[in-house]
């Protein structure tokens, strides 16, 4: 039996009672285990050996020059890389415990609780209305979605600015409404997670400044990813930052992406525990 969406909805299970007032704060749980993760394009692997965990309502960012791989380990998070012809993993990758690449797991079901934004905004050609409620009406959802449209636009920060229009193509809205539109049409299917992949890189600082005060807003409310080639980006908004580096592969002679160190991002920063990441943070490389 193939796994449906409800079967990756995270199980509440309650907090055992704190045995002092040190530990009253419990842990944040692991939405994300990554177990010796290996991609591949044909008989290049792209990425090697990777191994970390994304926390419960936190925004973790990956950092690291072009070609390091953190793209590409973003898409494995929701089965984006099965897309792709030549692509093949090899690993685990844990959704709450449930492992995304079982034979028996849904992809289409794995994206509904994990939504994307991508690097370019990507509206439908559609009135901005439709564009939000297209996810909901493509997985069944019936009746008004008026609350729907209206309240995904308020979380993205959109609403005010567009109420009066949303008959309105979607492709008149500025590049930063545009971005800020994806981010609500991904959230309009109440999914766990938000995955954004570089999503100010065309954006103008003051556009990327109101995504980042977006995502800081929601992130009691979904867990995010980000890949960022903009270390002030990083610093400014994730919990905890991963590096990530191209190393060369003596074997092939070809370069492979590494994961080097995942901590909190103040330590990152201030206090790496390598001295690759320190290089790159520093700005001696990259």
């Amino acid at each position: 039996m193939v796994m449906s969406e409800s079967d990756l909805r995270p199980t509440v299970v309650a907090p055992a009672p704190p045995a002092s007032v040190d530990d009253a704060r419990p842990a944040a749980r692991e939405v994300f285990t990554v177990h010796d993760l290996n991609v591949y394009y044909g008989p290049l692997r792209a990425v090697a050996d990777v191994n970390l965990d994304v926390r419960e309502r936190q925004i973790t960012a990956f950092i690291g020059p072009s070609g390091c791989g953190k793209s590409t380990v973003l898409r494995c998070f929701n089965r984006m890389n099965d897309l792709i012809d030549i692509a093949r993993v090899e690993g685990s990758v844990l959704y709450h415990g449930i492992d995304l690449y079982d034979p028996q797991v849904d992809p289409v079901a794995v994206r509904r609780r994990i939504g994307m934004v991508f690097q370019k905004p990507n509206p439908f050609p559609k009135s901005i209305y439709e564009n939000v409620a297209y996810g909901p009406k493509v997985a069944g959802q019936k009746g008004n979605l008026d609350e729907v449209v209206e309240g995904s636009l308020r979380s993205a920060g959109l609403w005010d600015e567009v109420k009066d229009r949303l008959d309105s193509s979607a492709l008149g809205m500025s590049g930063g409404q545009q971005q800020r539109l994806c981010i609500a049409r991904a959230i309009a299917v109440n999914p766990d997670v938000l995955l954004m992949d570089e999503p100010c890189s065309a954006l103008d600082p003051i556009a990327t400044g109101r995504i980042e005060e977006l995502m800081k807003e929601i992130q009691n409310e979904y867990t995010i990813v980000i890949v960022t080639h903009n270390m002030q980006q990083a610093a400014r908004v994730s919990d905890r930052t991963a590096f990530f580096t191209a190393e060369l592969d003596e074997s092939t002679g070809q370069r492979r992406g590494k994961l080097v160190e995942l901590a909190d991002t103040g330590t990152i920063f201030s206090n790496p525990a390598d001295e690759r990441t320190e290089a790159y943070v520093t700005g001696r490389f990259g």
